[in-house]
């Protein structure tokens, strides 16, 4: 038996799934990761969510589609980054260096999960 199950992994990648997001969800829209406290720039993080939501229900929670699920979340994590540092979004509050940070710890999350889940869906 290998240090990093498929049981265990997939336990992992759900609690860093669920973690992230709750963490993504309170940062957006609590503290607000772009701008001011409030800023409107950061209901884009919904976007993220609702992949997030949208595409569990979608894979029925199997580890081959929650991987790809946390993909297509990280991918829109990077996405709504580039954006607001593109465009100058949330200055003088936000810099972009912040912003690069702190929307990189969430793709990097979002990718660790769905690599747990690729770990999860191989079969020993």
């Amino acid at each position: 038996m290998t240090l990093l199950s498929p049981i265990r992994a997939f336990r992992l990648g759900m609690a860093l799934a669920i973690v992230s997001a709750f963490l993504l969800f309170w940062l957006s829209l609590g503290v607000g990761i772009i701008g001011a406290d409030g800023d409107p720039a950061n209901l884009m993080y919904a976007l993220v969510l609702s992949i997030g939501v949208a595409g569990t229900y979608i894979a029925r929670l199997q580890a081959d589609g929650m991987k790809r699920v946390l993909i297509a979340m990280a991918a829109a994590q990077a996405l709504i980054a580039a954006i607001a540092v593109s465009t100058g979004m949330g200055k003088p509050w936000s810099e972009p260096l912040e912003l690069i940070a702190l929307n990189g710890i969430f793709i990097g999350a979002f990718l660790v999960a769905s690599w747990l889940f690729h770990r999860a869906a191989i079969k020993t």
